[in-house]
């Protein structure tokens, strides 16, 4: 599918909203022709924005490179740490503009989204630095160096048109459906479907319609329009002969097609385009192998045929020499005898000479003897051929086990290419999981610093009059909070704790019987006391301290489900075992994080039920719910 001006409105609309205050964190390149931006706000959770030849949109699929783009790079060195500025439509064609500010610089990124596509980078001038592929007709040039210019509008600006100007349309001898979709630049889709709702035959003439009808088809225009770019959308993908095409709204009758509604226009876009650029993917990745595949394919059919045809050779001299030496009991001696010319047509083959030497010709096939040789001796002579041509199809076997052994390679490689293709679904995070977490046994979510800038996060953004502040008495203590935690619960306030200190430097030394503590919000002052200077992540704390003694250094990590959702919950064993599927029991000393977090991984795969819940974590994200040390596990189960 390719998508239409009204589409690619609505759709910028929600990328200016979504990536506002966002900056460019990476730049990969994906195919010859797509690019994945990854882009990164202080406070919100990463977008990834695929930006292709044939469309731009926000994606949850993070797919690895398939070929080389030869723009990356200077995408990169221009666009790395920029903030995005503006995202617009260029009237209502299929046109982007994205611009990009820093470092006292201003790059635009142009995508064309018609014909071959186009994506170029230029300066705030439109001077162009660098694009995809460049252009030389009649209308318009585009190169390095030159200044970036639209094509020549095909239509009117479908956002302002007005119901005069579809009065055109009555002096035109043209399909109204036909007129409508040209005009105004829409597929035949949102052509047809205008026609619906005006109770319009779509093949009547323009020059029969009233000026009530233009009237009628104006609104039905509007409505239709007006859906798409506000985002008034019930999206659904559709399959049918035709192919596959994601709809913002229905359109027309959908009765006799295969339909699935999706929560979103972005969402079925980025399923079907993502969908696209896989196959793209793997037809790349496969081609060079498809072809010697079909190559050692067709040697190995000449192979067997020539098999089979030395085969019917051998035979057929063989059965000439048995019929040569039956000759013998009649009384047949030599070659010469005119009976034997009816014994060689009768296993069709025929006695030649050529530059006079005397030949028996079976099926193409001549074998040289001698006349004088008695006819004993010549039917000898035609065995040893017969063997002589088995032994070619020992060689020829030879050829083909070989090609057999090099096929089955290829086809080893054209699999292994094929799943080359990596890709990984980025799921929607909880804007607690840049902390540490877990919900306790009661179900109170606790959050804890991760290093000193998360700690004064967690203290300056998350921090409610309702809450519980803890802290462990050692130096390179995580603060956590026991969210709406007014009333005291004593299960959830101990597990806290024990998380506090396990946190800690504890963890990695060893220390054992350290104490916690909890206060309240109002105990935990913002800024120093005067002429003091506390470092960062560190904060003042007044009153009396809730003391809680931590007897154990143990933790688990488990596998949490929130809706459709999963997640790698730390914390406690008490609470762990309470709210998630099944858990891991940890304690200090034995392996690093990075091997630790491959064991609890296998671990995982062991006990879950569906393994591919867990497939889609990789080692980092195990890592991110360890301590800082050594672990080893002490213990493993369902909940």
């Amino acid at each position: 599918m390719t998508l239409a001006g009204i589409e690619l409105c609505y759709l910028v609309n929600e990328m200016a909203n979504k990536t506002k205050d966002y900056y460019v964190s990476n730049i990969y390149g994906i195919t010859r022709n797509s690019l994945l931006f990854k882009l990164h706000h202080p406070e919100k959770p990463d977008i990834l924005l695929m930006f292709s030849t044939f469309g731009l949109w926000i994606t949850n699929i993070k797919i690895s490179q398939m070929e080389e783009n030869r723009l990356v790079k200077r995408l990169r060195n221009d666009l790395l740490r920029a903030r995005i500025t503006e995202v617009k439509q260029i009237d209502s064609e299929r046109i982007v503009q994205i611009t990009f500010s820093g470092f006292n610089q201003e790059f635009v990124l142009i995508g064309e989204f018609f014909g071959d596509g186009n994506i170029i980078l230029c300066n705030k001038e439109l001077k162009i630095l660098s694009l995809f592929h460049s252009i030389d007709v009649r209308h318009r040039k585009l190169g390095v160096g030159l200044t970036y210019v639209p094509p020549p509008s095909s239509g009117l600006n479908i956002f302002k048109v007005t119901q005069k100007d579809l009065e055109e349309i009555r002096s035109t001898s043209t399909a109204t459906v036909r007129w409508i979709g040209r005009t105004l630049g829409l597929p035949s889709k949102y052509a047809e479907e205008i026609m619906r709702l005006s109770n319009i035959d779509g093949q009547r003439l323009g020059n029969t319609l009233s000026s009530d009808e233009v009237a009628t088809i104006y609104q039905a225009a509007k409505e239709t329009i007006d859906k798409v770019v506000s985002g008034n959308h019930d999206a659904c993908v559709v399959r049918d002969d035709k192919g596959v095409d994601v709809y913002p709204i229905p359109l027309g009758d959908l009765s006799q097609k295969n339909v699935s509604k999706v929560s979103s226009f972005m969402e079925g876009l980025d399923s079907l385009f993502s969908e696209n650029l896989l196959e793209q993917g793997k037809t790349t990745q496969t081609d060079t192998v498809s072809q010697k595949i079909t190559e050692l394919e067709h040697k190995l059919e000449e192979q067997n045929k020539a098999i089979s045809l030395v085969k019917q050779r051998a035979e057929s001299i063989s059965k000439v020499a048995k019929a040569l030496l039956d000759s013998a009991s009649i009384g047949i001696i030599s070659i010469d005898d005119s009976r034997v010319l009816s014994i060689l047509q009768g296993n069709n083959s025929l006695l030649v000479r050529e530059s006079g030497v005397l030949m028996v010709n079976v099926n193409g096939e001549k074998i040289k003897i001698n006349p004088q040789s008695s006819i004993q001796a010549i039917a000898s002579v035609l065995f040893n051929e017969s063997k002589h041509q088995l032994k070619a199809i020992d060689t020829i076997q030879e050829e083909k086990t070989k090609t057999e052994r090099n096929l089955e390679a290829f086809r080893k490689q054209a699999t292994i290419a094929e799943n080359s293709i990596v890709f990984a679904i980025q799921k929607k995070k909880e804007w607690y999981e840049r902390y540490r977490w877990f919900f306790t046994s009661d179900g109170l979510l606790a959050i804890g610093g991760r290093d000193a800038s998360s700690n004064s996060s967690v203290i300056r953004k998350h921090l409610s009059k309702d809450d519980k502040v803890f802290h462990a008495e050692i130096v390179g203590s995580p603060f956590f909070i026991l969210k709406d935690s007014e009333d005291v619960l004593e299960s959830s306030v101990s597990e806290v704790a024990q998380a506090t200190v396990c946190f800690s430097r504890a963890w990695r030394e060893g220390l054992y019987g350290l104490n916690a503590y909890w206060v309240r919000p109002d105990q935990v002052k913002m800024a120093a006391p005067t002429g003091q200077f506390l470092a960062k992540g560190a904060f003042p704390i007044e009153g009396t301290r809730n003391f809680i003694q931590v007897s154990n250094l143990q933790l688990a990590v488990g596998l949490y489900q929130k809706g459709d959702n999963y997640m790698i919950m730390s914390g406690p064993p008490s609470a762990v075992k309470t709210q998630c599927l099944f858990y891991v029991i940890i304690e200090p000393s034995g392996t690093d994080m990075t091997e630790f977090a491959k064991k609890i991984r296998l671990e995982f795969l062991k006990l879950a039920e569906n393994q591919d819940v867990v497939k889609a974590f990789n080692i980092d994200d195990f890592i991110r719910a360890l301590p800082a040390g050594d672990s080893h596990i002490v213990e493993s189960g369902t909940s």
